[in-house]
């Protein structure tokens, strides 16, 4: 009989641009159309044999062993997507399409390369995350972490670090940094000749490849440790420059990563940049509200907050604190007579002497020019406080040297208990200033 040429033949199966596999009850293909060395790199006759998990990404393998199931069971699965790793490393997006044959005892399916199309998802909505992350993360770690969720999503980030440039320092620190095989680096000054410099100074991103990795470590004095399999750093820019950089990276066995996620990379590194330079804002926007920006202390604001807080909790726990007001006798007239620079400077060592004098629980604060405010939490009896204030007192005994200028300055200090002296912060905070400037008219400063 002549063969009817109308009938499909597996010339015309390999003139399909999908591919068509065939795989037995264990996933090991035993056919493989043309088409799937388009997709994952390996001919058909490389693909005989192997089994379509080892290739997959180990987080979507427990998905698929589910929907093989229900195709096993008789139920034809439709526009089912997973990932697979490219024979160059690269990671594949998907789409298939399959039944189980019971009279052959094989899945047959079609596989779809949709990468493109994901990849275009995925940066639009990786787009829209890190503008909805820059708006609503607490803080930068948290911005961070939220960051590198985002960028797995477009590429694989097991290894991941966002390293930040201080120009006036030239020093790169690393904020965030999840690494396999290597700890976060100490801040250091950029050395001429590392990957790190070379993108800072640039401005131009770094991708090596295992066929260029070699060559390129022994022209860079660069030390990773257990050497990368592949690695991927961009830089983060702003109007202002360069202000640090992104750095994805793979070990043996490990992804390998490819132009297109470096421009993915870079093209979310703009945002990325962003959202930083807005949370660095507001870091110092908040900052400035709560410190005196002179001494660096907790200004009158902040110091009412903390009082509230620390009220609340020893009503709670019927508890207690002290209160101590201090003033600087004669610093009038040490501004009159050499200058506010000098009396700035004063401050500034006050500052430093007085938060030696406390615990880290206590809280020491600058509420006006030269008055302080020291909350005392859980102490035990007013001899415990006067104790501190005695502290206070042998720390202002040495004088202060200040640019050629010795001075010997003294504090005035006035003391408020609770619950004995208040029970709001109004009432204890009004009797300690009260008890200072009593301090100060008996001592005639």
């Amino acid at each position: 009989m002549e063969p009817n040429p109308r009938e499909p033949s597996a010339s015309f199966i390999d003139l399909m641009m999908d591919a068509v596999f065939a795989v037995d009850f264990e996933a090991h293909v035993v056919f493989a159309s043309a088409s799937c060395e388009r997709i994952f790199g390996y001919t058909p006759k490389e693909m005989i044999g192997k089994n379509m998990f080892d290739m997959m990404l180990p987080e979507d393998r427990e998905l698929t062993r589910n929907s093989l199931v229900a195709v096993m069971a008789g139920q034809p699965q439709l526009h089912f997507e997973n990932r697979y790793l490219h024979k160059t490393g690269k990671v594949v997006h998907i789409m298939w399409s399959a039944r189980w044959s019971p009279a052959d005892q094989l899945r047959i399916g079609v596989a779809r390369d949709i990468t493109e199309r994901k990849r275009s998802e995925s940066l639009q909505s990786a787009l829209y995350s890190i503008s909805e992350a820059a708006q609503t993360a607490e803080d930068l770690l948290k911005l961070f972490q939220r960051i590198h969720q985002i960028v797995g999503t477009l590429l694989p980030a097991d290894n991941f670090s966002v390293a930040l440039y201080d120009d006036e320092t030239d020093q790169l620190s690393f904020p965030y940094h999840v690494d396999e095989h290597l700890q976060t680096p100490e801040p250091f000054n950029l050395i001429s000749g590392t990957l790190y410099s070379e993108i800072i100074h640039t401005g131009q991103p770094l991708l090596l490849t295992p066929e260029t990795m070699v060559d390129r470590l022994k022209l860079l004095r660069s030390s990773f440790g257990m050497n990368p399999f592949c690695w991927l750093g961009v830089p983060l820019k702003s109007h202002k420059g360069t202000i640090g950089l992104l750095m994805v990276k793979s070990y043996p066995g490990g992804v390998c990563y490819s132009e297109q996620d470096q421009e993915l990379l870079q093209f979310v590194s703009t945002q990325i940049a962003a959202a930083i330079e807005r949370q660095q804002m507001q870091v110092r926007l908040q900052y400035m509200a709560q410190y005196d920006q002179l001494t660096a202390l907790p200004n009158r604001v902040f110091f009412h907050d903390r009082l509230k807080v620390a009220l609340s909790a020893a009503r709670r726990e019927q508890g207690q604190l002290s209160l101590l007001y201090l003033d600087l006798n004669k610093f009038k007239q040490v501004n009159d007579a050499l200058g506010h620079r000098i009396g700035d400077l004063l401050l500034k060592e006050v500052a430093v002497r007085l938060k030696q004098c406390i615990r880290e629980s206590d809280t020491v604060a600058r509420v006006g020019g030269d008055e302080f405010v020291v909350l005392l939490r859980g102490t035990s009896s007013p001899e415990n406080v006067a104790r501190v204030s005695e502290k206070i007192r042998d720390a202002f005994g040495h004088p202060f040297i200040l640019d050629g200028h010795s001075l010997n300055i003294a504090p005035s200090i006035g003391i408020a208990h609770y619950p004995e002296h208040g029970n709001d912060e109004h009432q204890l905070l009004e009797h300690a200033d009260k008890a200072m400037y009593f301090v100060k008219n008996v001592k005639g400063n």
